[in-house]
């Protein structure tokens, strides 16, 4: 891996949060008060530990949004407030992936296709532009690369390997061999090797199973997985399969990873659609791990797993129920700034 470029690992300190504020000309209008309920909750949280900021489309969203969150008593010390106009607020998969670059920073600026072209996503193609264009990332330079990649789609333990799947990346790019995939993945995002995963989707999810839904490294060689312990359900082959293999990973230095299963939610169906409730969608910030919460027995569990895997951060629930109707949860909408980036 180089000595100067770096892919950090999302546990690694953190300036803000980056979030964006669902409003009636995003695909949340029809259940508007109750995923804003949710982006409240998770503000909430965030500011417990570190700055939140927070894109608005325009003047009068951020008045409406700033009305909203100090009536729930948020420090809006810890708010800043982006304006520019999006097309949703899937910002994990639109936003900015950052390198460290020696003392400073590089963000690159993949192309985002709304995975693979499913919906219109004009606007948040030129997220990471309009941010930069905004001052956002300071004097960090913009590497644009033409190249269809989600931040949901990889993940990184900050020390030269990434974790990601076959199905996502061969189907934003169904030309290419996995061995060309590999190799460019390691060149942009400064990796010594990539770990791919066959198995593993979930029901509800148009994404093609971006690895964040499925399986996420912790600290000190740690992999956190959602499991399926319930055969008669529909997810059971296929995440067993998923636990075989991440099963049969090893280190950089040819250890096992210590292995955390997370439990497995009861289904949850909306209009006869089975809804994506992966509790692997969790969210690392400073001090804690914000989790999903789906109002299932299975959460707290989730929550003590996830307090053996990061045992020095403290685990908040956010109630993440509505989000799954859109398909994403908790972090498909944030994304993580490294501390030291920013103006």
């Amino acid at each position: 891996m180089s000595e100067i470029l770096r892919f950090p690992a999302e546990w690694e300190p953190q300036a803000a949060i980056l979030i964006a504020w669902p409003h009636a000309d995003t695909d949340w209008a029809e259940r508007l008060a109750e995923v804003e309920e949710t982006y409240i909750a998770l503000v909430a949280a965030i500011t417990r530990f570190q700055p939140a900021w927070i894109c608005v489309a325009d003047d009068d969203l951020q008045t409406y949004a700033e009305a909203r969150l100090r009536s729930a008593r948020i420090d809006m010390g810890r708010v800043r407030f982006i304006t520019f106009d999006y097309d949703d607020t899937w910002l994990r998969d639109s936003g900015p992936i950052t390198l460290r670059d020696g003392d400073g920073f590089r963000v690159l600026d993949f192309r985002f296709t709304a995975w693979g072209g499913k919906f219109e996503a004009g606007r948040d193609d030129r997220l990471v532009e309009s941010l930069a264009s905004a001052g956002v990332f300071g004097d960090a330079p913009r590497q644009r690369i033409d190249f269809a990649l989600e931040g949901g789609g990889i993940e990184t333990d900050g020390d030269g390997t990434l974790l990601t799947t076959w199905h996502c990346l061969h189907e934003r790019h169904p030309q290419a061999s996995r061995e060309e995939l590999d190799a460019k993945l390691r060149d942009w995002l400064v990796q010594d090797r990539v770990l791919w995963l066959d198995h593993g989707y979930l029901e509800g999810d148009d994404t093609d199973a971006h690895i964040d839904t499925l399986a996420r490294f912790a600290p000190d060689d740690a992999i956190v997985f959602q499991a399926c312990d319930d055969p008669s359900d529909s997810h059971h082959a296929e995440l067993e399969a998923m636990a075989s293999q991440i099963a049969t990973l090893r280190t950089a230095d040819g250890r096992p990873y210590r292995l955390f299963p997370l439990p497995w939610a009861a289904p949850i169906v909306d209009g006869g659609r089975r809804l994506a409730a992966s509790y692997a969608n969790f969210l690392i910030v400073n001090g804690a791990v914000l989790m999903p919460a789906y109002g299932d027995p299975a959460d707290d569990r989730a929550a003590a797993v996830l307090a053996e895997a990061f045992p020095c951060r403290e685990i908040v629930q956010v109630p993440c129920r509505p989000l799954i109707w859109q398909n994403g949860s908790l972090h498909c909408i944030t994304m993580q700034i490294p501390e030291g980036l920013g103006a």
